[in-house]
């Protein structure tokens, strides 16, 4: 019963959301425009389609009629100026002159608008649609795709699927597991495990996370404080290579949020960022003369620039020369054009950890 009740919700969601045919004249013409505007074609292919959809318009009787004006004559039309055929007409003809009653069938549209229909739907949306139409429903490549595009990685990808497995079945079990874990971390995890979708091993959920973005960064950030040995192997897939530090620093908090205040959480991933920016730019490190206890506190100083330059509250800002001078205190090895880049790049873009 509970499975028919939100089948039948999503069902009349998705019949609000774009998908009833239109029946007043304002909303056929509204359609109308919409199919000129998105189905071009060549001139002479709609000239032919104008043509065709004459002929069977005047076999059926409605070509040849013609109102009569005051004087009892045939009165003339203006003629209708139009860029493509008449969407609404040519669908109408198609189906033998009948009105269609309920849903367009997406196989009656030309493949251009149909394919526009549904770009403008997100997962959650083909899903709804999928309650309408069948055909799409039960397209195990769409599901596949929708599985993979919003959950990168998980364990029963690389596993041998049983006969009669769905992705269908799995991306709504995903999508139960995601929520159950952005209300409760332990039995969102074990959701998973149950179902085969993950395995338990850091390395796995790691990837999950990183691959992942429905999760919850709050209670993703109590997760990962309580698993740190999650936490060493999603930094372990973090490539920081050729970055400039502020933005792998914006990159790295981009996966794993800093808490809102210091404490010992923060100073243990900034100590894990620091060491995995110097594994990743061992030339760079060289070259500045930078260790892992250098990058450690210019990545303090930069979240302390991004207050202060960012926040509201403070009046006085700190100038270049003010944070080269007080980062200097702390770093001798680092040069003050260095620390001067580091400067630019938060006053121009922004915080670090937003």
């Amino acid at each position: 019963m509970a499975l028919l009740a939100i089948f039948s919700r999503v069902r009349r969601h998705a019949e609000s959301r774009a998908f009833r045919v239109c029946r007043s004249g304002c909303q056929k013409n509204h359609f109308t425009q919409m199919g000129q505007a998105l189905w071009r074609l060549p001139p002479r292919q709609q000239q032919q389609l104008q043509e065709e959809l004459a002929d069977r318009l005047a076999d059926r009787g409605e070509g040849g009629r013609q109102e009569q004006g005051r004087d009892g004559g045939p009165q003339r039309r203006a003629p209708q100026h139009c860029s493509g055929p008449d969407i609404y007409h040519l669908l109408r003809t198609r189906m033998g002159g009948k009105e269609q009653h309920g849903f367009i069938d997406l196989e009656m549209l030309p493949p251009e608008l149909g394919i526009t229909i549904l770009s403008y739907l997100n997962a959650t949306d083909l899903c709804l649609a999928g309650c309408v139409w069948q055909d799409l429903g039960n397209d195990e490549y769409l599901w596949q795709g929708l599985c993979k595009s919003t959950w990168g990685h998980c364990s029963i990808y690389n596993r041998r699927l049983p006969a009669g497995f769905s992705y269908r079945r799995l991306y709504l079990q995903l999508d139960e597991g995601s929520l159950t874990f952005n209300a409760n971390t332990q039995e969102g995890i074990s959701y998973f495990m149950s179902k085969g979708i993950l395995v338990n091993h850091p390395t796995e959920l790691a990837k999950f996370i990183f691959y992942t973005r429905r999760l919850n960064w709050k209670m993703l950030r109590i997760y990962l404080d309580e698993r740190r040995d999650v936490l060493d192997e999603l930094v372990t897939l973090h490539n920081f290579s050729n970055q400039f530090l502020p933005n792998a620093l914006r990159d790295f908090f981009r996966h794993i949020h800093a808490p809102e205040e210091r404490g010992e959480y923060l100073e243990t991933l900034i100590t894990k960022f620091s060491h995995r920016f110097c594994t990743c730019n061992p030339g760079l490190v060289q070259e500045l003369g930078l260790s892992p206890d250098a990058v450690y506190v210019l990545c303090y100083s930069l979240i302390l620039l991004s207050i202060d330059l960012t926040s509201p509250h403070v009046k006085n800002k700190m100038s270049k020369r003010e944070f080269i001078r007080n980062t200097r205190r702390a770093a001798h090895n680092v040069s003050d054009d260095f620390v001067g880049h580091l400067y630019d790049n938060i006053y121009l873009i922004g915080h670090v950890a937003a």
